[in-house]
């Protein structure tokens, strides 16, 4: 009778430590959804004025490798444009850009794209190699709050974060964003659990307005203008990286009037791409065979090309890289046809819509909020 009992309270025991694991685990879960949930809401969605916020994530959304892989700050993506370099010749490609995209920001984010494809060359902006130091921290947040969680993105976060930031912010953005309840909008209700439309061409900025360019005042002289250390480090990290993948990398200086483009850091980079035996392009120089015009090609008064600066240069550098590198002409395949031709439509149609509104208005409207 007593061994008896004592397997009833065991078999009870059993129960109520059965229970207590199911109860801890189904709290853990719902937490962790309400967690998951209120993060996916506050989070900014980046669907009005500022869509740069969209570009690292809508990386995952492309699922066809890329010949050419274009890397850096806005210099990339916003003067270069892969449905010209597709349009004239059949070459496919990707931008991987932000905002004031560090270098060691640049090499993460290839390290990770070389997880889903293995591109034939790599362009690389160099005009990043000039800043030191991240400036703000919602430059920070473009880059890597849309970049899937691995080893990559917690190592660009560790070596780009500034002092202020906490990586536990990261990790769990709500703490990042709570406060963000009282500025909630109808988008962010709309795209909290459902897939966002694409904001970008391959992670091309499309303006289709014009602003003329204008002299800008001249910049403080300093003491050295030596790149900084960290960045010749992961400028080197980035040529290893393409030599171990055997991807031929190509430096370029976008055409971009200001930040001028100073003697010194022209010397730096010549020599280091002829140490390296890389092809560096420096279309500052080029600008009159490229037919540029910045009276009509930018946007912002020369610090970046418009579409219409974009498609020469795209299509001038689009030229060079198919004959030095054979890329592929790949319009005759049906698969990347039907992909890159509906892009190319959306994208001409938003062009035309941008230049009739530009025409009667004088600006963008969806850009207006940006620029004032």
């Amino acid at each position: 009778m007593r061994a008896d009992n004592m397997t009833s309270d065991k078999k009870t025991t059993d129960r109520e430590g059965i229970f207590r694991y199911i109860t801890l685990l189904g709290t853990g879960i719902i937490f962790a959804g309400m967690v998951w949930a209120a993060q996916s809401l506050l989070a900014p969605k980046y669907m009005g004025a500022v869509i740069e916020g969209n570009f690292t994530e809508e990386y995952y959304q492309d699922h066809t490798e890329h010949e050419l892989l274009i890397v850096g700050n806005c210099e990339s993506y916003e003067n270069i444009s892969p449905m010209t370099l597709w349009e004239d010749y059949g070459i496919t490609s990707y931008i991987r850009g932000n905002s004031n995209q560090l270098i060691p920001q640049s090499y993460y984010l290839l390290k990770e794209a070389l997880r889903y494809e293995k591109p034939k060359v790599v362009l690389l902006n160099i005009q990043a190699m000039t800043v030191e130091e991240q400036s703000s921290e919602e430059y920070n947040r473009m880059v890597f709050d849309g970049m899937r969680w691995s080893e990559d993105k917690l190592k660009g976060i560790l070596e780009s974060r500034m002092e202020e930031e906490s990586l536990v912010e990261y990790i769990f953005p709500v703490f990042r964003y709570h406060s963000r309840w009282s500025e909630l909008s109808g988008e962010d209700f709309i795209y909290a659990f459902g897939k966002k439309p694409l904001k970008s061409y391959n992670g091309y900025y499309l303006r289709a307005d014009v602003r003329p360019y204008t002299e800008f005042p001249a910049e403080r002289r300093r003491d050295d203008y030596s790149f900084p250390e960290k960045n010749v480090r992961y400028l080197e990290e980035i040529v290893r990286l393409c030599q171990e993948n055997k991807i031929s990398l190509v430096l370029m200086k976008a055409p971009s009037m200001y930040p001028a483009w100073v003697e010194p850091w022209e010397e730096q980079i010549m020599e280091f791409a002829a140490e390296k035996g890389i092809l560096y392009i420096n279309t500052l120089l080029s600008m009159d065979e490229i037919g540029l015009d910045m009276s009509t090609d930018t946007y912002d008064e020369g610090l970046h090309l418009n579409v219409y600066g974009a498609e020469k240069l795209s299509s001038w550098l689009g030229g060079r890289l198919k004959e030095q590198y054979a890329l592929t002409d790949f319009r005759n395949d049906e698969r990347l046809a039907a992909v890159y031709n509906q892009r190319l439509e959306e994208y001409h149609k938003e062009k035309e819509e941008q230049r009739a509104e530009f025409e009667q208005l004088g600006y963008i409207s969806k850009y207006r909020t940006q620029e004032e």
